[in-house]
């Protein structure tokens, strides 16, 4: 080392705030992505064909000031297929009635549907489904994307299943077509309950003119084989007749008001959130007593150092004031306390909190977990997991302790409890823990992830060193000599896999969140779910499975 060196001063370490806001700067790079859909040339044809975007058609469905939950932005982020999956999914309020909405984007390869779509698709439908949500399909889409076809037709006909289904259930389902929709893509607009179609722009047929000619050798057109207006005036598929896409989406607007949709009034909403207030009761909740913006400063750089959930649950839960006077009510303080529990309201909405604290869960903090989603389940209230851990504790001491049965328990609780959950992972969330924690092999109704997260079955170190003791283990019983350069060359590959495989946009791609959010969205975010969420009754249940003593 020179002088030089010597004297040169250390880096400053990056603080919490700044490395959040770089994690912030590449989430909203790669969301980026999917708004640009197929690119500047693709949407400018686009729009050259008189058409609007995607994204575009969806602000002008929704009511005015409202906002769009979008989710699953990054399905098949790290994949072949451009970013968003060539449709766009999401929550808004459309004519006073919270809608889930499905929007093909035709500049993605004239919003042909690959693998991911489908994923996307499947999830969306479950939303709606587990919220009666009637939902809006904006269709302009080629059908399958041919390539991929052996991974698209056999489970792409849940697509239709459920529309159909949807209908039996009372959750009305809307097409409103503007382009193409063709072959499978047909059915969206034959299985639904009312069709809107845009004259001179929706074709709709399950095999156009060069497959007619090919399998029939008849001659035909696209208008009198699957035009808008023929559909109105002669086949009877079209309910609705549009001039154009504004007035398509006019006419999407009155046929959602016309539902009777009926919803049963709660403290707050969606709507309500949308209400002019002061900081006060006026709607039923009050602000968090602290700022989201401190949430920045929450979330270490090395999840390995904990940190006080606490601090995130007065930032994102209402504030003390009229009917909710305590704020945070933790339950059992002192005992497990490596995991809060409690009660809060969030925008007015009483709900359950289970968020880790030091990040390792003990026997008593499993035990407690269990306790608490019991008496949830009990009185009828909703769970929010806030996952900061690393997973459940292991050494003989607590083998022999019970954390097995324990960690059991736990999980026997999350997977037969009947209110509805909701899943934060802000930080770490490894092993049986994600699952202890409600993680997406339970069913959570919503889960949301913050660019800090990772989730993996273990950390890259640790999985890397497993892997290192075992193969070390293997020589040796062979009385081998054990190759120490490539272990470490072993080693380095596989921690830096695990780490690329854990990250937040790597998860999110595979459609194992419903989106990465920016911490300082997380309350308005909640709200939204549990607004919607609010359109049936939530009911618990006594029935859990057999509690080993």
């Amino acid at each position: 080392m020179t002088a030089t060196e010597q004297e040169k001063p250390a880096a400053e370490p990056i603080s919490r705030r700044e490395a959040m806001l770089a994690k912030i700067a590449d989430l909203h790079a790669e969301q980026a992505k999917a708004v640009d859909g197929g690119g500047e040339r693709n949407n400018e044809r686009h729009r050259k064909r008189g058409k609007l975007l995607a994204r575009e058609r969806i602000e002008l469905l929704l009511d005015e000031g409202s906002p769009f939950l979008e989710l699953m932005p990054l399905a098949g982020w790290g994949s072949d297929f451009t970013v968003g999956a060539s449709i766009v999914t999401g929550i808004g309020v459309v004519s006073g009635v919270e809608c889930m909405i499905v929007a093909n984007d035709p500049t993605v390869k004239g919003g042909a549907s690959n693998p991911w779509t489908l994923k996307k698709s499947f999830r969306a439908a479950q939303i709606a489904a587990e919220n009666r949500l009637p939902t809006i399909n904006l269709v302009e889409s080629g059908g399958a994307d041919l390539p991929t076809q052996k991974e698209i037709f056999i489970p792409g006909g849940k697509i239709f299943r459920d529309i159909t289904r949807s209908s039996a259930d009372k959750r009305p389902t809307i097409a409103l077509v503007f382009g193409n929709s063709t072959a499978g893509g047909a059915y969206i607009p034959g299985m639904s309950d009312y069709v809107v179609m845009v004259k001179e722009g929706a074709k709709v047929f399950l095999g156009g003119p060069p497959l007619v000619k090919m399998a029939t050798g008849e001659e035909s057109d696209d208008e009198s084989l699957g035009g808008a207006e023929m559909h109105a005036r002669i086949s009877g598929l079209a309910d609705y007749l549009a001039v154009d896409e504004e007035d398509a989406i006019r006419l999407g607007r009155r046929i959602v008001a016309r539902l009777n949709h009926r919803k049963a009034p709660v403290a707050s909403g969606l709507e309500a959130r949308l209400a002019p207030r002061t900081s006060t009761n006026e709607v039923g909740f009050v602000e968090p007593d602290l700022p989201a913006d401190d949430l920045l400063d929450i979330i270490p750089t090395d999840l390995k150092e904990p940190f006080d959930p606490r601090e995130v649950i007065h930032r994102i839960c209402d504030g003390v004031g009229p009917g909710n006077e305590a704020g945070f009510d933790e339950f059992k303080p002192l005992y497990g306390s490596s995991l809060v529990t409690g009660w809060a309201r969030l925008h007015g909405h009483q709900v359950g909190i289970l968020a880790n604290a030091q990040g390792i869960l003990f026997s008593e903090e499993a035990q407690k977990a269990t306790q608490f989603i019991q008496l949830a389940n009990q009185i009828d209230v909703p769970l929010l997991f806030l996952h900061n851990t690393t997973g459940y504790m292991v050494g003989k001491e607590y083998e022999q302790g019970g954390i097995i049965k324990h960690g059991a328990q736990m999980i026997n609780a999350v997977s037969n409890s009947r209110v509805p959950h909701l899943t934060v992972i802000m930080g770490a969330s490894y092993g049986a823990g994600n699952y202890g924690m409600n993680g997406r092999a339970y069913d959570p109704r919503f889960l949301f992830t913050w660019p800090s997260a990772k989730s993996a079955v273990m950390g890259p170190a640790q999985l890397a060193g497993v892997l290192s003791i075992v193969a070390r283990a293997a020589a040796e019983s062979k009385g081998k000599p054990y190759d120490e350069q490539a272990d470490a060359g072993m080693r380095a590959f596989v921690e830096q896999s695990v780490e690329e495989q854990s990250l937040p946009f790597f998860l999110s791609g595979m459609v194992y969140d419903d989106g990465v959010i920016d911490p300082r969205d997380t309350r308005t975010v909640l709200g939204i779910c549990l607004s919607v969420i609010a359109n049936q009754p939530v009911e618990g249940t006594d029935r859990f499975g057999v509690f080993r003593p």
